[in-house]
């Protein structure tokens, strides 16, 4: 099927050109930041009945996360990504409408900005970590549709019917990747989280969210990477016509997040028997 020809540029205002790209991440941070507020509302979803972290605290961490996801993205893309042309070319490294983001690295980002923010806050990090994982997935969701808007980030070849002719993927058509990401790392991802919060109460449990979002997010990329074109100045990895650098990013998350629930599990046996 043809590729929608959707300008990148949503709109100007003068010489200023407001990218589609750009307003995904303010939609992301700003529909993140009204959900985790609603969140911390609801002192029955929170353990003792008291939500640990307030709705001022959220306003002023907005700024916080906000520089993590961009500086940590942005670094993470050249360490990960990009390296060797930077070092090459050092103003690269500012360029960023030559690409490009990093979940990984934003995701790394962000957390240190919010163990920090915890702690200069008084605020359990866990719960903390709890809190901006179960609303991740609406930036995961909103910045997919801004790659596949780009016509960046495309599959790999496919004959499916489904299948994009991407302006910039050549003349064949491929797997919309984008959108798979979009799908699974935003709304079914969200979705499981909205779940454990809402039905089994699972903030209840600091650490219980933040696992599952990282478990998740791993294994949705994971998964999606098979269909996923690999960037052009890696390609695939060690000698395979599979591996990733998205995948060898990901297996760490997992582990990760596995030792965060059995670390949750544990904390709450240990007060148990105390």
């Amino acid at each position: 099927m043809p590729f929608p020809n959707i300008d990148p540029v949503a709109f100007s205002i003068g010489p200023l050109a407001i990218h589609w790209y750009g307003l995904a991440y303010v939609a992301g941070i700003m529909l993140g930041w009204f959900y985790a507020r609603r969140l911390a509302a609801n002192a029955s979803l929170w353990k003792d009945g008291q939500s640990p972290i307030t709705a001022v605290q959220l306003d002023d961490f907005l700024v916080w996360v906000a520089a993590g996801i961009v500086l940590g993205g942005r670094i993470g893309y050249i360490l990960f990504y990009d390296l060797a042309s930077v070092v090459q070319n050092p103003i690269r490294a500012v360029e960023i409408w030559n690409g490009g983001m990093s979940f990984h690295g934003g995701f790394i980002g962000a957390t240190i900005a919010m163990i920090i923010f915890a702690r200069r806050n008084a605020i359990p990090v866990w719960s903390m970590f709890d809190t901006v994982a179960a609303v991740v997935p609406f930036g995961l969701f909103f910045g997919r549709i801004a790659n596949f808007i780009n016509g960046e980030l495309w599959g790999r070849l496919s004959n499916a019917p489904w299948a994009v002719v991407f302006p910039t993927g050549g003349p064949f058509s491929r797997h919309p990747s984008q959108l798979y990401e979009a799908g699974l790392e935003g709304i079914v991802l969200l979705l499981v989280l909205a779940l454990m919060i809402f039905r089994f109460k699972a903030l209840n449990i600091p650490g219980t969210i933040a696992g599952t979002f990282v478990i998740g997010y791993g294994l949705c990329r994971i998964f999606v990477e098979f269909f996923r074109e690999p960037d052009a100045q890696l390609g695939y990895l060690l000698g395979t016509n599979w591996l990733t650098m998205g995948m060898i990013l990901s297996l760490p998350m997992i582990a990760a997040g596995l030792w965060a629930i059995f670390r949750a599990r544990a904390a709450v046996t240990s007060a148990a028997k105390a």
